[in-house]
């Protein structure tokens, strides 16, 4: 039985109106944040670690036959280089995020084939187990994609994902700690 509201109580309640208002004005965004000043010599620290990181990746792949390219490596290079503080570039979330992500997209090609829903499953698989693992690394996401995309058998997972990511890692921890401005990592595991 539903209960008589008093007409005060109604007024606790927001209309419809003001519920998709409120919703909308949380896309407005704020003002942009100031830049800092640009520090040549951390750019160049940046550049360095990049060109090391991917270019040994590209190296194996070309002349060893190892195959290292995958593009989501790619993206990982942007984090650990460039924003080396933030969570999703420590190496447990790199390595973690990557090889748990490698799992989910063989996993479901394997079992369930290259549809266009499989490729939307090993992604968002690949989320839910990179969050419950603690192991977030938005990158990530483009391994379970191309892992589903290309046909990726079990192998995928050991080179080229987790090799890899273990190589942009090591090169990070290298060349990160070049710089007194940046400590990298600032956890393991």
């Amino acid at each position: 039985m539903a209960k008589n509201l008093h007409p005060a109580e109604l007024t606790n309640y927001p209309s419809n109106l003001e519920i998709v208002m409120s919703y909308l004005k949380k896309m407005r965004g704020g003002n942009c944040p100031t830049f800092q000043a640009v520090d040549i010599r951390s750019h160049l620290i940046t550049a360095v670690g990049s060109f090391l990181g991917i270019g040994l990746i590209a190296l194996l792949n070309t002349f060893y036959d190892i195959p290292l390219l995958v593009p989501s490596l790619g993206a990982s290079a942007v984090l650990l280089y460039s924003a080396c503080h933030v969570p999703m570039a420590q190496p447990r979330n790199v390595i973690g995020g990557h090889l748990v992500s490698a799992m989910a997209g063989v996993v479901v090609y394997q079992w369930l084939g290259n549809q266009w829903w499989t490729i939307a499953l090993a992604v968002t698989l690949a989320i839910f187990l990179m969050n419950l693992t603690h192991t977030l690394h938005p990158p990530g996401g483009a391994t379970a994609f191309v892992a589903v995309y290309t046909s990726q058998s079990f192998t995928y997972i050991f080179s080229p994902v987790l090799l890899g990511a273990t190589l942009l890692v090591i090169i990070a921890v290298l060349v990160n700690n070049f710089s007194h401005k940046r400590h990298y990592p600032n956890f393991w595991f």
